[in-house]
């Protein structure tokens, strides 16, 4: 039974992902977003960067990796997106991501939104995307 306990779903205020290199995917990221992480620091189990524009950090677990590249085929993240506002802000980012040397796919048009998908070193899956208004 649906019971309305809130009038709006919270937002969301960030995200994490574990690399399995934080100083590669540092270095990647701020070239993506144009901007340095806002903080880097070290806790007892984990290395993490942080950046408030999009609100987002990356850790690097002392447990390391298992060497094992990301796949949105296994249970958890599948990929995350960034909304464009416009048709022609969303056709301006395969010149950037060029320009950065990020592979990336065609735009795809579904009936629900159109895409451009990519991946960061560790082979997760970042897309933007441009709803259907």
């Amino acid at each position: 039974m649906y019971h309305n306990f809130m009038s709006t779903f919270p937002t969301l205020t960030h995200f994490a992902l574990t690399v399995s290199d934080l100083d590669r995917s540092i270095a990647w990221y701020e070239a993506l977003f144009e901007t340095p992480a806002f903080f880097v620091g070290d806790e007892t189990t984990y290395r993490f960067a942080v950046w408030l524009e999009p609100s987002f950090a990356l850790h690097e677990h002392a447990t390391g990796s298992d060497g094992t590249p990301f796949d949105e085929h296994r249970i958890g993240l599948d990929h995350i997106a960034f909304g464009c506002a416009t048709r022609e802000e969303l056709e301006a980012w395969p010149a950037r991501l060029d320009t950065l040397g990020i592979e990336h796919g065609e735009i795809v048009d579904a009936f629900y939104g159109s895409g451009l998908a990519f991946r960061d070193p560790d082979n997760i899956q970042w897309e933007f995307f441009l709803p259907v208004t």
